[in-house]
C-alpha cells in the first residue's frame, strides 16, 4: 500500500504545482528592442490552476484505482450543496451494504416523523387494592420503547430512572406489593432482533435484543474474580442489575503460578442463564460485556431491585407480559380489581437519543427509533410497518425504492443496501430541514468525539467534518458534511464493499478525500489555503 500512497501524493503535488507561471526568455541583445505593436508580442502559455473538481477527481481516481482495490467495490458521491455542483461521482447509483450509515436514514426518518422534541412515555399502573402499607395486587408497566433508560442518558445512573415510581409509592405509604411486576401490551410485535442479524452477534452488546422496555441499551457487565483459596469457585458480580440474569458458576480458582484455561461465559442455549466456566488465578479478575437476552425481564428485574433499595418490597415473582388491554380483555386480570395510574415516566427528547445513537453508533437506540417511527406513523410497531413508513418518508426526498433495500434501523443486517446518491439526498434534505443543526451535530465530529475521535486529527477536517462511520465485515462507510476552506458546504458518501485489506486502509482513502475537501477553496479554482 505504501507505493500506492506515494503515487497519490505525487498526483496531489502535480496538481497543486501546476499553477506556476512559465518564464519568458530574457532578450539576448544588450540593446533595447524596437517597440512593436502589443498584439505582436509573443505571449507565454499560461496554465490555469486546477479546479476543485479536477483536484478531487484526480485524487479520488488515483486512490480508489490503486491495486489494493482490484477485488473491491467503491461507491462515492461528493456534492457542493452551496452551488449544487457534483464534485465527484463513482458508481453513485449502485447499491452497497451501508453498515451503520443506515443510521443516517433512520435518524432522518425519525426526525421527520417524530420531531426533535418527541418524548417516549411509560405509564406505570397499580392494579389491585391498598390496605395500609400493603398493596394487594400488581405493578403494571406499559412500555413504548423509551431508549433513554440507560447510564448514558440518565443523570444519576440508569437505576435512578425508577425513582419517580418509588417516590409515588412512598407518597401513598406503600412499602410492600404482594403481586408481580408485569408488562402490559406489545408495542413492538414480532422478533426482538433485526432481520438477518447474525447469530454470533446476538449475545454481544452490538446485537442486543430490543423490545418496548429496554434497560441500559440491552447491555450487561459481568465481573469474575478468583477466590482466596485454590480450588474454590470463582465469584461473579453483575451490574447494573445485581440479581439478573441467573448465573451458574462452574469456574474454579487456580494457583497464580499454574497455567490453564481462562474464563468463558455464555448463555445456556435452553434457559436465559449465564454459565461461567474455566479457571482463574487467585486474586485475578476478568470483565465481560454481554447482552440481556430478554429486555423486558431485565427492565422488571432492575425495577424490583431499585424499589427494594428504596424500602419497597415486591413479594411476587417478576412475571412476563400480560396480554390484551388492562381493562378486562383476554389474559388480563379481571376488572374487579381497581386500576389507576401511579406515575408516567417521560424520556429524554429525541434529539438527545439521536446524539447517543450517532456518536457511538448505538444499534439498539437505532432499532427503537426505527420501530417507534413506524408505530407512530402507522399504528404498528412491527418491523415491516417500520420499513414501509421509512420507504414512504424517504420517497419525499427523492430516494426511490431502486436506491435502497431497508431491512433494519441500525445497519447490522447484511440485507441492508443503499446507494451513495440516496445517502446524499437524505443529507441534503436534513441540511434544508428546520432541525439541520441538530441532525448534523448529532454525528461524530472528526478528531473530536464518537467513532471519529481518532480520525483526521491535525488536518483541516478536524473539528469540521461531521460524519457517520459504518463497519460490518467487508463493508466500511463514511458519509456526512464538511465545510471547505472558503465556506462551501459539501455533502459526501463513501462506501466500500468486498475488500480484503484491513479496514484501516479504507479509512485512509476516506480520510484523505475528506481532509482534502476541507482544505480546498472551492470559489477560486480549488486552490488550498496556505
Amino acid at each position: 500500500m505504501k507505493a500506492d500512497w506515494r503515487g497519490t501524493l505525487v498526483v496531489v503535488a502535480m496538481l497543486f504545482g501546476c499553477a506556476g507561471r512559465a518564464r519568458v526568455p530574457a532578450p539576448t541583445d544588450a540593446h533595447r528592442p524596437e517597440p512593436v505593436a502589443p498584439l505582436m508580442i509573443p505571449v507565454a502559455e499560461v496554465r490555469t490552476p486546477p479546479s476543485a473538481r479536477e483536484i478531487i477527481r484526480h485524487l479520488a481516481d488515483s486512490a480508489i484505482g490503486a491495486p489494493a482495490w482490484s477485488n473491491a467495490r467503491w461507491g462515492v458521491l461528493i456534492v457542493d450543496v452551496t452551488t449544487g455542483d457534483t464534485l465527484y461521482a463513482h458508481d453513485a447509483d449502485r447499491l452497497f451494504m451501508p453498515a451503520s450509515n443506515q443510521k443516517l436514514l433512520t435518524g432522518a426518518v425519525a426526525m421527520q416523523v417524530l420531531g426533535p422534541e418527541y418524548r417516549w412515555r411509560t405509564p406505570v399502573l397499580l392494579r389491585g387494592t391498598q390496605r395500609g402499607a400493603v398493596f394487594r395486587g400488581d405493578l403494571v408497566v406499559i412500555g413504548a420503547g423509551d431508549p433513554s433508560v440507560s447510564d448514558s442518558l440518565t443523570r444519576g445512573g440508569v437505576l435512578s430512572t425508577f425513582d419517580p415510581i418509588a417516590e409515588a409509592l412512598s407518597a401513598r405509604k406503600i412499602t410492600r406489593i404482594t403481586g408481580n411486576i408485569v408488562t402490559q401490551g406489545d408495542a413492538f410485535e414480532g422478533p426482538s432482533t433485526g432481520f438477518g442479524w447474525e447469530v454470533d452477534d446476538l449475545d454481544g452488546p452490538s446485537g442486543a435484543a430490543v423490545d418496548e422496555l429496554l434497560f441500559n441499551e440491552g447491555v450487561l457487565r459481568v465481573m469474575v474474580r478468583g477466590a482466596i483459596r485454590v480450588g474454590a469457585r470463582a465469584r461473579v458480580e453483575r451490574w447494573p442489575t445485581a440479581t439478573y440474569p441467573p448465573v451458574r458458576v462452574e469456574a474454579t480458582t487456580r494457583a497464580v503460578t499454574d497455567s490453564g484455561a481462562r474464563i468463558e461465559i455464555a448463555y445456556d442455549t435452553i434457559a436465559a442463564t449465564l454459565r461461567v466456566t474455566g479457571t482463574i488465578a487467585v486474586g485475578d479478575s476478568a470483565r465481560f460485556t454481554l447482552a440481556y437476552r430478554h429486555p423486558n425481564d431485565a427492565y422488571r428485574a432492575a425495577l424490583r431491585e431499585r424499589l427494594a433499595a428504596r424500602g419497597i418490597r415486591v413479594s411476587g415473582r417478576v412475571s412476563g407480559r400480560v396480554s390484551g388491554r388492562v381493562l378486562g380483555t383476554a389474559g388480563a386480570t379481571p376488572t374487579s380489581k381497581r386500576i389507576d395510574t401511579l406515575v408516567t415516566l417521560e424520556s429524554a427528547p429525541l434529539r438527545d437519543a439521536l446524539r447517543r445513537m450517532q456518536k457511538p453508533s448505538q444499534n439498539q437506540i437505532a432499532e427503537l427509533l426505527f420501530r417507534t417511527s413506524g408505530r407512530v406513523a402507522s399504528g404498528s410497531g412491527r418491523a415491516d410497518s417500520a420499513r414501509a413508513v421509512a420507504v414512504r418518508t424517504l420517497a419525499l426526498w427523492g430516494v426511490t425504492p431502486e436506491h435502497l433495500a431497508y431491512r433494519d434501523g441500525s445497519g447490522l443486517s447484511r440485507h441492508d443496501y443503499v446507494s451513495p446518491r440516496a445517502i446524499v439526498r437524505v443529507l441534503d434534505a436534513m441540511h434544508r430541514a428546520p432541525w439541520a443543526v441538530t441532525y448534523r451535530e448529532a454525528l461524530p465530529l472528526a478528531g473530536v468525539d464518537g467513532t471519529m475521535a481518532n480520525r483526521m486529527k491535525n488536518t483541516p477536517a478536524a473539528g469540521n467534518a461531521y460524519a457517520k462511520t459504518g463497519t460490518v465485515d467487508k463493508a466500511r462507510s463514511l458519509s456526512g458534511y464538511v465545510t471547505s476552506a472558503d465556506g462551501h458546504q459539501i455533502l459526501f458518501a463513501m462506501l466500500a464493499n468486498n475488500f480484503t485489506v484491513p479496514n484501516r486502509e479504507v479509512e485512509r482513502v476516506q480520510d484523505l478525500l475528506v481532509s482534502t475537501l476541507a482544505g480546498l477553496r472551492i470559489g477560486d479554482s480549488g486552490r488550498r489555503t496556505p
